[in-house]
């Protein structure tokens, strides 16, 4: 047996060859073909599960519901357990059953063997499952507690293995957010999965201040001032991924509460079809980035992957022969050839004066990640007057208000018209599990919904709920648009300070697509539900 996962997935016609060599290409040395298909949202666990144990005649087991032998742990060490993405879980005669999440990394079946001295019999279980049981065997169950009257030691050894776990849990969940709320009774644990807040955990109360002074002592944060909020960061590598962990304490009535920001670096998608981009939009959206000048706006409400969709057009922009300089606060993912500036206000080091900075620096494209203020507002609109393409981003709840928003900060409507080329309006949806995905007739009402916006509909999607997506009918997220360009009408009306109803007006008379209409074309799709596009798109 002597295939490799992607020749077997082109067979089934599950990627196509494009698709693959991109991931090839793209993903990090260490990381399996497997997991980076999966993490790009090219096929979900279960179907690779299911293809693999369909094509190649491997069981595929749930470690859920799996008796595993604790005394074959000694065999594997943990480090290597995790990096290969396996287990032990019995023995029978000479043969050891591996579950592993990749049946066809034939380096780590013989390394295994040769190590173990057993033949390897491998099943297939799915990654997540694997991560979690090899926490709980390995000794990281998050269900342990500390009970009695604990002395500190144990405390503090507890507090070690809680933290790793909650980080462990909430990398494997696709959490963006981690919030500990210390209650009056205990302290609860909750993730942002896919923008909703759940509970996931509790701990006794008396491992709260440990359990926060260990994220303290990781932060390089002041573990004995507990009166006034502290922010601070972490780099780590959890389950084989490197994630960015910014930190953010603030005292309240039952104690400190953390929120944790998550930014899993492997899992950084930049390609442009990441983004769901109607044809039509994505080519308004390139047309912006191949200018040689201007200034081109990202708005939406904190949370709307702004930011993301800047990085992809930035990495579309990176080329040897042009010199990228950014601004950042902070900055979220690390691109190789681009020259990134982390501001920081305690030394002076300010959007605005590292903007002035950088026109010094010869550069070709900028890229400030808000403009807060008039003045950086002012310095970006100049930058872009004098032959720089400037990517920026506003806080606007539409991509028309962007305009308003530069006019209340006191620019000038003259240089708003000779400097904005485009502006980009940006939500995110949650996307149906592809799981779980089912079709179903639209009811009346939304028959009517889909008519209002001159669209047709037969049939819509939703998740009925699976594992996959704990029962939620959705995973993951993408953006929905509205992609607005420049034109002398429009720069005219700006210049007489006509409304954004007027402007909008002039759009939707050349057949814009506003956030609303892209979402229903999405649900379409299949991609979201109409309830969701409904509660964002609409949302103020």
């Amino acid at each position: 047996m002597n295939i490799r996962l992607g020749d077997l997935l082109l067979s089934k016609e599950m990627i196509t060859q494009a698709q693959l060599d991109e991931v090839l290409m793209d993903k990090p040395r260490n990381q399996k073909l497997g997991d980076a298909l999966v993490d790009r949202g090219l096929i979900t666990e279960n179907k690779l599960i299911e293809v693999l144990e369909f094509q190649l005649g491997i069981p595929h087991v749930r470690l859920t519901n799996t008796e595993i032998d604790t005394s074959l742990i000694s065999l594997v060490p943990k480090e290597i357990a995790r990096r290969n993405l396996y287990l032990p879980i019995r023995k029978e005669k000479d043969q050891l059953v591996i579950a592993m999440a990749d049946p066809l990394d034939f380096y780590a079946i013989e390394d295994l063997r040769l190590s173990t001295g057993f033949q390897i019999r491998p099943v297939i279980a799915g990654r997540t499952e694997i991560i979690k049981a090899i926490n709980k065997m390995y000794g990281s169950s998050k269900k342990q507690t500390v009970d009695g009257t604990p002395n500190l030691e144990e405390v503090d050894a507890s507090a070690v293995k809680i933290v790793d776990q909650i980080l462990s849990d909430a990398v494997e969940s696709l959490a963006s957010d981690i919030h500990i709320d210390p209650q009056e009774k205990q302290v609860l644990v909750r993730f942002r999965v896919d923008g909703v807040l759940r509970s996931e955990q509790t701990w006794s109360k008396k491992l709260q201040s440990a359990i926060i002074s260990r994220i303290k002592v990781m932060a390089d944060l002041d573990i004995t001032e507990f009166r006034i909020p502290q922010d601070g960061r972490i780099n780590l590598k959890i389950n084989m991924s490197k994630v960015d962990l910014r930190i953010s304490i603030i005292p309240t009535m039952h104690g400190e509460k953390v929120v944790i920001r998550l930014l899993d670096l492997t899992k950084t998608n930049l390609n442009m079809s990441g983004l769901h981009f109607t044809e039509k939009n994505e080519e308004v959206f390139k047309s912006l980035l191949d200018r040689p000048n201007g200034l081109m706006l990202l708005t939406g409400p904190t949370g709307s992957g702004k930011t993301s969709t800047l990085y992809t057009g930035l990495s579309r922009l990176n080329r040897e022969e042009v010199n990228i300089i950014t601004i950042e606060d902070p900055v979220e993912y690390q691109l190789q050839g681009i020259n990134q500036i982390q501001v920081n206000p305690s030394v002076g080091l300010t959007f605005a004066s590292g903007l002035r900075s950088i026109l010094r620096q010869d550069p070709n494209i900028i890229m400030v990640g808000e403009i807060r203020d008039a003045e950086t507002a002012e310095i970006a609109i100049q930058s872009s007057l004098t032959g720089h393409l400037v990517l920026s981003t506003l806080h606007t709840n539409d991509a028309v208000s962007a305009i308003t928003r530069l006019i209340d900060m006191g620019i000038e409507p003259y240089l708003i018209a000779s400097s904005v080329t485009g502006i980009v309006g940006q939500r995110l949806v949650r996307k149906i599990c592809k799981d779980c995905i089912e079709p179903y007739t639209p009811s009346e009402k939304e028959t009517e919904i889909f008519l209002t916006r001159n669209l047709s509909v037969e049939t819509l999607y939703r998740g009925a709920g699976c594992e996959s997506c704990r029962q939620s009918g959705f995973k993951r997220r993408i953006p929905i648009h509205e992609v607005i360009q420049m034109d002398d009408i429009i720069r005219e009306m700006i210049l007489h300070k006509r409304s954004n109803d007027s402007i909008k007006k002039h759009f939707q008379e050349n057949d814009t697509k506003w956030l609303f209409d892209d979402g229903l074309l999405k649900a379409k799709r299949g991609l979201t539900t109409i309830e969701e596009v409904i509660g964002v798109a609409l949302a103020e």
